[in-house]
């Protein structure tokens, strides 16, 4: 049966709704380079200065779910539209505060307001391009959109501290969010579950509750290891996500439908997707340290060359629409998280000097193999469910997208630190101070801060021992990774080897993921 091909309408709400998508993402990077400038005018604790950061982005993981359901129930341009005003309004409110609680509250409320944007424009694509080719190209758009925002936004933002004050990287939202409000109506079509029950509030408070407390959790563990608030923080999360499994279960109009998990599609694409999100957030962590703080390249050098990985996931995203939808998904699928794989395998070749070419080179292979995994992924993930349950479908993938980076972070980044701790702590030079010892194995940074302050050549071969003992970190993490790339191409190719080539709305992948009847035989 043939679908109807987009028009300009869409695209042109296509184009809107990818601007709000750059912005909701730049609003989780921009903040980093006035993190001093907020330091010195509202002078707050340590512990304020991390919530200022974290906050935005613990309350958009924590609300995705409930705002997908939300936009099911009341329809998603019409929560779009309200989560675009409220997040001008609250980023006017962060601009002008003036204590850090005012801050941290007014990131908070931005953290809601931009929880509403990820889900009601990944749903609102699937309603407004029916055709799979169309889509597929608009899927990867808004990857593109995403991915943008977090690289410009601190570029971004060091414009706008060279000129304003601190305040003024907040008021970037306002006349993007409002062009949203102005064109939305008129390019948006509004679309809503017609037979959705009322919003289960205990559901809600639930699961925002398990999301926060897992995702603090994993924080913590990832920054001081086995610390007793991060995993009684994880433990709490999964205790509080069990009520609300068994909340679903009862319900007759449950928040997450648990049917939804009885699709094979469902889960190995949800699986994937945060697997293939857990490598790259845990191996690009090391990526940047290696450029600066072992091959000796400035922040702005480092960024530079930071770019062709960068360019290479914006090319993958847009080039693999062109071929996705055309082949079974394992077909692309396995063999794009093999190229993953081999991109990291690169790294395991990296050392102290002269390994710029193997960052580089890995770095872009990896992009390049990940984004069609993202594209498609997302794609089978928000297919495997009806129309109607688009939204919470969006939010469930974003949430598992935070989930995979979060837990790649810890993961990964806690592999990472125990083998540089455990490789310096062999090799540390005779005659380095006890506390300065302490502090070189804290991590490689600091190694290279109290190297400074000590004379002669044990300060400089702290430095290199400090620096083996990275990449070696560096080595093992990205063998790990590419280990795990390669075990997620197998389940995928053996799991999804009856998944016919074709990614469309309403339901196409029955459950226990057979082959659809049209593709049988």
């Amino acid at each position: 049966m043939t679908t109807k091909r987009a028009g300009r309408r869409e695209w042109v709400g296509l184009a809107v709704l990818s601007l709000a998508c750059l912005l909701y993402a730049m609003d989780l990077t921009v903040l980093h380079l006035a993190l001093p400038t907020i330091s010195a005018v509202l002078q707050p604790t340590s512990t304020q200065l991390l919530w200022i950061v974290d906050i935005y982005g613990f309350m958009v993981a924590g609300a995705l779910i409930t705002m997908g359901t939300l936009g099911d129930r009341i329809g998603r341009r019409r929560l779009l539209m309200i989560g675009a005003a409220a997040f001008g309004v609250v980023s006017v409110v962060a601009a002008l505060s003036t204590t850090p609680g005012a801050l941290i509250a007014s990131r908070a409320a931005m953290g809601i307001a931009g929880a509403t944007l990820a889900p009601a424009t990944l749903s609102l694509i699937f309603n407004m391009f029916p055709d799979p080719a169309d889509r597929a190209r608009a899927v990867g758009v808004w990857i593109t959109a995403f991915s943008a925002g977090g690289a410009v936004g601190p570029v971004v933002g060091g414009l706008l501290l060279a000129h304003f004050w601190w305040g003024s990287v907040f008021l970037l939202a306002v006349p993007v969010m409002a062009l949203l409000l102005i064109l939305g109506p008129r390019v948006l079509p509004e679309f809503k579950d017609p037979e959705a029950g009322r919003l289960d509030i205990p559901s809600a408070a639930l699961s925002l509750g398990a999301v926060l407390a897992v995702v603090l959790g994993v924080k913590e563990l990832a920054v001081g290891g086995s610390s007793a608030l991060g995993m009684t923080s994880l433990l709490v999360g999964l205790g509080v996500g069990a009520l609300f499994w068994r909340r679903q279960v009862g319900l007759e109009d449950p928040l997450i439908d648990p049917e939804l998990f009885r699709s094979r599609v469902f889960n190995v694409a949800l699986l994937t997707n945060l697997f293939a999100i857990f490598v790259a957030f845990g191996y690009f962590l090391f990526v940047a340290q290696y450029l600066q703080l072992v091959l000796g390249l400035s922040a702005q050098v480092a960024g530079w060359w930071s770019l062709p990985s960068a360019l290479g996931f914006i090319v993958g995203a847009n080039v693999s629409p062109r071929f996705i939808h055309r082949v079974r998904p394992y077909r692309v699928l396995a063999p794009a998280l093999l190229m993953a794989a081999l991109g990291l395998a690169l790294f395991t070749t990296a050392d102290v000097t002269g390994g710029l070419s193997v960052a580089v080179v890995g770095s872009v292979i990896v992009a390049l193999a990940l984004a069609p995994v993202f594209n498609l992924t997302t794609e089978l993930i928000v297919g495997s469910a009806s129309p109607e349950k688009a939204g919470v479908v969006s939010g469930i993938s974003e949430t598992g997208a935070e989930l995979g980076g979060a837990i790649g972070i810890a993961g990964l980044g806690s592999l990472g630190i125990a083998v540089y701790r455990a490789t310096l702590s062999a090799d540390m030079p005779v005659g380095v101070p006890t506390p300065a010892a302490g502090s070189a194995l804290d991590s490689l940074g600091g190694a290279i801060e109290v190297a400074g302050g000590i004379d002669g050549p044990v300060g400089a071969a702290l430095v290199d021992s400090a620096q083996q003992a990275f990449v070696q970190g560096l080595v093992v993490t990205t063998g790990v990774a590419a280990v795990v790339s390669v075990l997620m191409a197998i389940l995928v190719g053996w799991l999804l080897r009856n998944v016919p080539a074709r990614v469309t709305t309403g339901n196409e992948y029955p459950v226990d993921g057979e082959l659809a009847p049209e593709a049988a035989g």
